[in-house]
């Protein structure tokens, strides 16, 4: 047959089976076909950004500020206002500033900052200051720089004779200086000396010299432990709280002008004390108040007196005046044969 010759319908089946075929192969397309190029490109981008490996977690933020309560030197924490604990909540999602490190130690708050006392026990309490004026009951009251003049008798085979005596004491707190001079027209001059350090328990004599007719000396070697005689002798061993025959006399005031109440009547006292021969511990006993009749005039004297306890040994016996400051206003020695030498103050100058 002519096809020129078909029916319409006859010419058009063809054509109807054709469009079903393209519409039933767009049917089977994926939606994502059915999209224009520029509608695709968003989509693609963001599958892009999927397929990238993620970047490594960033460190943990810092605590919240109300989590770790921090004391105030103005307040305890706990008095602080609301809105200061809700200031970190007005911006959660802020980021960390380069201010406050990823990893900040933990801050460690010194002891003086604690406000929880049911936390830290309180120190024990301090001890009451001393009283003014107080003194320590082994302190030593240093005598003021003095010049003291003595008149002197001196009973030799029953003969007396007089003369005059100084004793010139000085110190500057540190380092002091004792000489004492006794002589007279008819009595040979006799200097003795004494020098070293002044302490808290009193005086430590260094060097100590005596001179009659020749001088002889004694060394306190304090670094060696021992005490040493220019005379040849053997060294005896330095011991504590060691003096002089000189430097006794003035230990002795100032311990007892420390503290009188501890030396009442019956106390006795032993120093080690060193001549320039040898050293042995004078012991002296604390007898009572006298009254004492001196150039100077009259007044009360404690008496402190040494018992000889050898065949040759010397009694000493010395006056403390307490209206003066417990100051030696009277010593005198007894030698064995029965001589003796008595200093009895007669006035003072300043030193």
């Amino acid at each position: 047959m002519n096809p020129a010759g078909m029916p319409p319908a006859r010419r058009i089946a063809p054509l109807v089976v054709l469009v079903a075929a393209l519409h039933g192969w767009l049917l089977t397309m994926q939606p994502e076909a059915l999209v224009s190029p520029s509608a695709r490109t968003v989509p693609a981008f963001a599958t892009r950004q999927v397929a990238v490996p993620e970047p490594p977690a960033p460190p943990p933020a810092p605590p919240r500020p109300q989590a770790q309560p921090r004391p105030s030197a103005e307040r305890p924490p706990a008095a602080e206002p609301p809105q200061a604990a809700a200031t970190p909540q007005a911006h959660p999602a802020a980021p960390v500033t380069s201010e406050v490190p990823a990893r900040v130690p933990p801050r460690v708050v010194p002891p003086s900052d604690l406000r929880y006392s049911h936390l830290t026990p309180p120190p024990p309490p301090a001890p009451p200051p001393e009283p003014l004026g107080a003194v320590p009951p082994h302190a030593a009251a240093i005598p003021v720089p003095v010049k003291i003049h003595y008149d002197v008798e001196v009973t030799t085979r029953g003969v007396a004779l007089n003369g005059r005596a100084e004793l010139h004491w000085r110190h500057d707190g540190n380092r002091y200086d004792a000489r004492l001079e006794i002589g007279g027209a008819l009595l040979p001059t006799r200097v003795q000396t004494s020098s070293g350090i002044v302490t808290r328990e009193g005086l430590q004599p260094l060097r100590f010299s005596d001179k009659y007719r020749s001088e002889e000396a004694t060394h306190f070697e304090r670094d060696k432990g021992k005490v040493t005689f220019s005379s040849n002798r053997p060294p005896a061993e330095l011991l504590a709280g060691a003096q002089d025959r000189l430097s006794i006399v003035l230990q002795l005031a100032a311990m007892v002008g420390g503290n009188p109440a501890l030396y009442p009547p019956g106390t006795s006292i032993a120093i080690p004390t060193a001549g320039t021969r040898e050293s042995e511990t004078w012991v002296f006993t604390v007898e009572g108040e006298e009254d004492l009749r001196l150039p100077m005039g009259a007044l009360r004297g404690l008496r402190l007196q040494r018992q000889p306890r050898k065949e040759y040994d010397t009694r000493v016996e010395l006056w403390l005046a307490p209206q003066l400051d417990y100051a030696p206003v009277r010593l005198r020695l007894t030698y064995p044969n029965g001589d003796s030498v008595d200093q009895r103050w007669s006035s003072a100058d300043k030193g």
